[in-house]
């Protein structure tokens, strides 16, 4: 009898009287389904994975070429890092030093009355030391002309060093007369008010305090 003919005799009540051979057909189906739904449950999920992987690999390796690629110009950028401190340095020298500060502030009240403006405020405040340089903010209250006032700042540019100003909260406005809601006074002239800075440049030891108190700061961060 064939192997088909014992397949068309089965008996499904009595299993145990299968022949051999169709035992084993219906032993090694089962395995095979059993391998193919193992597959289908961890296999694919794992291909899923290395498929998840192979993509980050890649990810990883354009990250890698950039930050490689940064490493190898590491050295030239240090060195042009260097550079331009040095350069900010120079300029920072071409600032006022602290012994000059005090002569510096006298010459720009002088060279506003030369102006011919009228100087109802000029005081300066504490200084504000950063990392190179230092501020110097000035409460100020003039009034005069367009024209004065272009002289001022003409004249304040030709001092001997280099001056920089910096205007912060600063408005320029028609004067008025002294009641309330009065007519701009005749004359063009303007009343500028607010805060200016003006800076210097740190020596040696003051840059090096400077940078023991950055230090110090973020070490505690």
């Amino acid at each position: 009898m064939s192997f088909i003919d014992d397949l068309r005799n089965l008996d499904r009540n009595n299993v145990g009287g299968w022949p051999t051979s169709v035992k084993g057909f219906f032993t090694g189906l089962l395995v095979v389904v059993i391998i193919f739904f193992g597959w289908y449950l961890y296999v694919s999920d794992q291909q899923d994975d290395l498929e998840r992987y192979r993509r980050q690999e890649v990810q990883l390796k354009q990250e890698f070429a950039k930050k490689q690629a940064k490493a190898a110009n590491l050295v030239a950028l240090r060195k042009q890092l260097d550079s331009m401190q040095d350069m900010l340095r120079q300029l920072l020298r071409q600032l006022p030093s602290k012994t000059e500060m005090p002569q510096l502030l006298v010459d720009i009240s002088q060279t506003a009355l030369a102006a011919g403006l009228q100087v109802d405020l000029f005081q300066p405040g504490p200084e504000a030391p950063k990392e190179f340089y230092a501020e110097k903010p000035i409460q100020i209250r003039m009034a005069g002309t367009y024209h004065q006032f272009g002289t001022f700042i003409s004249g304040v540019a030709s001092l001997p060093r280099v001056v920089i100003l910096t205007m912060h909260n600063v408005s320029l406005s028609p004067q008025r007369a002294a009641a309330k809601g009065a007519d701009p006074v005749p004359g063009g002239v303007l009343v500028l008010q607010g805060t200016v800075k003006t800076y210097r440049y740190l020596d040696e030891d003051e840059t090096a305090k400077q940078a023991a108190k950055g230090k110090s700061r973020r070490g505690r961060k």
